[in-house]
Formats: structure tokens, sequence, C-alpha cells
């Protein structure tokens, strides 16, 4: 897929800005702070509707506006397709393909693949289980796009289950087992669901994963992902799941309710990463957890790609920065143009002369964008 056009208008520093993308590789050159990064949030948002810098939408509205705007004009093996996503302040967001209003985000999810490679990524290794969940949801979304409405349903059903537990500690025994046991059989159908699908995202990509970190460490390091759900899955028996589940409730009832909050399920899932049997987070140098993580990034990639037929865009936020000449190259050989990718810098010294003759080199300063 080819992202042929980008029109931005009140999002975040933008005021009005149409960029045409006229190379397979588009260097968006210009100091911090400038709306380099704004740009790439506003592709990230029309392929995932989520923000990796989880903003509400009233924080992507330029100030003093009270609805922004993002088009696109995207190319695929079959079609060219017009995608329109608006945010308001006061009211809820919505969507357009072809001009078209869209009733269901769900179907606008799925139009646009692109894989987002950042210095906050980082985190996916070092800092809490919710940055490697919240990695796994975005992959997953883009996989199956059906698991944006399954993860909303089953944190609606959470946040009720929640609300119920603080409520119920002023109710009798009787009245407050008697409804739990209902929002027990809810949170655990909707949770099953959850669980199955990131175990099912975890093995596909887990093996890819590891062939790229073997690729890029030179096979001195062994990568395993593992997915660690907080309710155990056993895939010889799936039929359990459920059965476990709701033991599983039953037996921190107590604690629960003392807490007046839900301390089973889903949302709180481990991904665990190791290098050399070792946990990554505790494993070595800055650059071996730089290595995991653009591991991950190039696993993303090639199985979206696999998934979807087409190669999603990339989105590199200031991230060669972050790595060394070595895992420069890798990154950058991998792409060729294999991938459209957009990728922003303070300067031009990471690139060669090859990759800056083949790409388009545009400038952003204050949220304008230009060509020199």
């Amino acid at each position: 897929m080819k992202l042929k056009s980008l029109q931005l208008q009140h999002f975040r520093n933008y005021h009005e800005q149409k960029v045409t993308f006229t190379a397979p590789k588009t260097i968006l050159v210009g100091d911090n702070a400038q709306g380099k990064s704004n740009l790439l949030e506003s592709v990230e948002l029309l392929a995932t509707l989520r923000s990796h810098r989880l903003a509400r939408d009233r924080d992507l509205i330029k100030d003093g506006q009270n609805i922004c705007q993002i088009h696109a004009s995207l190319e695929k093996i079959s079609s060219i397709t017009d995608l329109s996503l608006t945010l308001r302040r006061q009211a809820r967001r919505s969507v357009a393909i072809n001009g078209e209003n869209i009733r269901r985000q769900l179907d606008f999810l799925g139009v646009l693949n692109a894989v987002e490679f950042s210095s906050l990524d980082l985190e996916l290794v070092r800092g809490s289980p919710e940055n490697r969940r919240h990695w796994l949801d975005t992959l997953l979304v883009q996989l199956e796009p059906v698991y944006a409405h399954l993860l909303q349903q089953y944190h609606q059903v959470l946040r009720q289950r929640n609300a119920f537990l603080k409520r119920s500690q002023q109710l009798e025994v009787h009245a407050q087992s008697s409804e739990l046991a209902i929002w027990d059989v809810q949170l655990v159908n909707a949770g099953i669901k959850v669980i199955r699908r990131r175990d099912r995202a975890i093995q596909r990509l887990a093996p890819i994963a590891a062939s790229w970190h073997a690729s890029i460490s030179g096979s001195t390091e062994n990568l395993q992902i593992q997915y660690v759900p907080h309710v155990t899955i056993e895939r010889n028996h799936p039929q359990e799941l459920t059965e476990v589940f709701l033991q599983k409730l039953q037996q921190r009832a107590i604690a629960e309710s003392h807490r007046g909050t839900t301390l089973v399920g889903p949302h709180r899932d481990e991904i665990e990463l190791t290098i050399n049997q070792t946990p990554a987070r505790q494993y070595g140098s800055q650059g071996q957890q730089r290595t995991l993580v653009l591991a991950l990034k190039l696993a993303e990639l090639q199985l979206i790609e696999e998934v979807i037929n087409e190669p999603p865009l990339l989105l590199l936020d200031d991230v060669l920065a972050e790595l060394d000449p070595s895992r420069q190259n890798q990154l950058l050989d991998t792409i060729q143009d294999r991938f459209q990718t957009l990728i922003t810098t303070t300067h031009l010294g990471a690139f060669d002369a090859q990759w800056l003759k083949s790409s388009q080199i545009l400038y952003v300063k204050a949220g304008k964008i230009f060509e020199e």
C-alpha cells in the first residue's frame, strides 16, 4: 500500500497542511517540537484509531479550535481509497471512507496499516506490563480489526464490575454474591476472547521476532517471547479456560471485595521477553535492549504483510538516533523500497548518499512543511 497524500486541519500544531508523497521513503527534518512526530501520529491514528501517546481527542485539536480533521489518499493493490477522521472537542469522533460516513468505526480499521517505531518503544523492554499489553493490542487491531471491539467490550465490563465492587461494600453478603456472579460470567466471556487472540498473535509473532533478533545479533543471542495470561490458558484443553477463569475469580473474591477492584483477568496479563533465558529488562546494555525492540518492530512489519498480503507503512519517529550504526544499517537495509517509510530526524547525517538520493526530503518548522 502507498500513502499518496495527507492533509491536516487544526491537528496538534498544524493549522492547515497538505503533503504529497513522491518517493518510497520520506525524511522529515526539523528541530524538536516542530511537528514532525505529530504528522506520524496522524497516520497512526488513521491506521489504528489510537495514538501511542495515549492522548485524548481534545488534546489532539489545535488550541483555540473545536474540531480537527485528518484526510489521506491511499493506493492499494486493488483500489485508491480516501480516508477521513474528524475529532471534536465537545462531541464524538467520526470517520469516513471515500466521503461516506462509517457508522461502525470497526469498519474503518484495517484499511490503512502502519507500524510505528519511536524512542518511546524502548519502554517495551524496561517499562511496565501495561506498555507491553498496549503494544500487543495495537498490533492485534491491525491483524484482526474486530479485536478493537472485543477489547472495548472487555474494558466496559471491567469498569462496570469495578463500579459494582465499590458499591457492593454497602450490600448484604447474599445480595452482593448474587449480582457479582452475573458480572463474573460477563467478565469471563469477554475476557476469554481477548486472551485467545493475544495468545494466537504471540504464537505467530514470536518465531518471526526470534529470527530477526538472531540476524541482528549475529546469532549470539536467543530471544524468546512468551504470553503469560493472568488466567492460565491450556492449549490442549481450551474449553477449561472458562472454568479456570471463574475459579480464580472466586478465589480472589474476598480480596476484590475489600479492595473494590477486579484482580483477575487479561488487564493483568504479561508478555515476557527473555534473552538467553534472562529477563530482557535485566539483560545487558541499552544497545541489546534496542536490538530486541528493533526485532519486534521488524517482526510486526513482516507479520502484518503476511496477513494482509500488502506491505504496511513504516513510521520511524526519531529512532535512528537511538540506534548505533550497525543497527541503523540493519534497519535501513531491511526497508529499502519494500515498505513506504516516513522518517523523522533532526539531521541527515545518519543517511548515506544513495538513501538521500532515493528519498523525498521535507523540512518541518512550527507546524509548516516545505521542500528546500
